[in-house]
């Protein structure tokens, strides 16, 4: 069976129905006008200034080799070497149809925010695919106390990350979020983070071997 293409489709394409339940209509917000073309911050510190609500300076996270980090505001992606900006690191990037808040359910057109692993993704039909691991632990125990999956798949979705695994797809909570080529000039895709070729090329070449990295994604 040919893999879900999550990240390519129209808004207009229905949703499968949810395996943990009934489907429900995904309410699709106006898009707000992206402030393209703001240069990106020089450091983690100046994004923790930027993004108060949604960072702790105090995270080691933020201190981390190849941290890159997807501002879906501004529609930039950037990568950061132990809380600098490295150099040609700062990228203009495409989302989803209604790309403002996180990401709930399948088709809802959001990008998920926070912090995800990351791995390659080799055999993907969109070029240079870089997975990422949504959801995470925190997204599974907030989708299971609201009632969007069972608790079987929250210990799934923990079992997965634990063992450094992308966890299940497929479930109410949607997934096979990407970073991938394509271009990054304009919102085409169902959640996933599109970036010139070129760009992406420079971003891989910079990332461990398997892309095995941490992403941060803020509003």
């Amino acid at each position: 069976m040919l893999l879900l293409l999550a990240c390519l489709q129209t808004a207009t394409s229905s949703s499968p129905q949810a395996p943990d339940g009934p489907t429900a209509a995904v309410p699709v917000e106006p898009t707000v006008e992206p402030a393209r073309g703001q240069p990106c911050p020089p450091s983690t510190a100046a994004l923790v200034a930027q993004h108060p609500e949604q960072l702790d300076a105090a995270d080691p996270r933020l201190q981390g080799s190849d941290l890159v980090v997807v501002r879906k505001s501004v529609r930039r992606v950037m990568r950061y070497d132990q809380g600098r900006l490295a150099a040609g690191s700062c990228w203009q990037t495409g989302l989803g149809f209604a790309p403002e808040g996180h990401k709930q359910r399948e088709g809802d057109g959001r990008t998920p925010e926070g912090f995800y692993t990351t791995s390659d993704k080799p055999w993907s039909q969109f070029y240079g695919a870089i997975a990422v691991h949504y959801p995470s632990a925190d997204d599974a125990e907030i989708a299971h106390a609201d009632g969007r999956i069972s608790a079987a798949t929250k210990q799934s979705i923990h079992a997965s990350l634990q063992r450094g695994e992308k966890p299940n797809q497929n479930t109410a909570m949607g997934g096979e979020i990407l970073l991938h080529g394509g271009g990054g000039s304009s919102d085409w895709t169902l959640g996933c983070v599109a970036l010139d070729n070129q760009d992406l090329d420079t971003l891989r070449a910079a990332l461990p071997p398997g892309m095995k990295t941490t992403v941060l994604i803020l509003r």
